[in-house]
């Protein structure tokens, strides 16, 4: 894991496995996803693409708070099937990734140690063929600002490297940046400090500054 609170670890792409078992033939899918209607699409595609399959067992985890998570069995022996999947994406630290492994009937039982094997072994196949990729946790921060505090605003966008994400300049100007979720304190204070041209011990986050509205989400 990294040592940067605000990184985390996800995957660039879809990617595949297979596994054979004594007949069952077991096809692993990893996907990147970020909310659950990406997972339902995903999910609906591949029951489209494997409608004869005997069952689509999937577990995912979403966001970086360990509390969002799910894994389904679809029918299999409970513990079998989407809590082996699960466990893969949690051998690799993975947040915002959804694992479906769809099972066809080979005609012979495999016992429940020889499922959990199977579901594991799938859906590991599938993420190593993955990229593992690290991302930034980010809060979007929304500057509102009268355009005479615009050359300070824009200033210290470019002075601290700010991400702009969105900007308009019509009636009322705004932008919104992207500020890596640990350093929104420091660097509002920071900006606030620029706009001002005072330095950075005069300034708080309550420093208000008439003519600018700021919304972090």
């Amino acid at each position: 894991m990294s040592d940067n609170p605000d990184i985390y670890k996800s995957i660039s792409g879809v990617s595949e496995g297979f596994l054979k078992d004594r007949g069952s033939k077991f096809y692993g899918y990893a996907f990147p996803v970020i909310n659950e209607t990406e997972i339902a699409a995903a999910f609906t595609s591949l029951r489209e693409q494997h409608a004869k399959a005997g069952h689509h067992c999937y577990a995912y985890r979403l966001g970086t708070d360990n509390n969002n998570f799910r894994s389904n069995d679809d029918g299999e022996p409970s513990g079998t099937a989407g809590k082996p999947i699960l466990g893969q994406i949690d051998k690799l630290e993975l947040c915002d990734v959804l694992v479906v492994v769809v099972r066809y009937w080979g005609g012979t039982l495999l016992g429940t140690g020889g499922l959990i094997q199977a579901y594991k072994g799938a859906a590991e196949e599938a993420l190593k063929q993955a990229k593992i990729i690290e991302k930034t946790i980010t809060k979007s921060v929304k500057l509102h600002f009268d355009y005479s505090l615009m050359p300070g605003v824009m200033n210290a966008v470019k002075r601290y490297k700010l991400d702009i994400i969105e900007q308009s300049f019509n009636e009322t100007a705004y932008i919104t940046v992207a500020i890596p979720h640990s350093e929104v304190e420091n660097q509002l204070i920071k900006l606030k400090a620029n706009i001002l041209g005072i330095s950075f011990d005069q300034v708080t986050m309550k420093t208000k500054i008439g003519g600018l509205k700021i919304d972090i989400t």
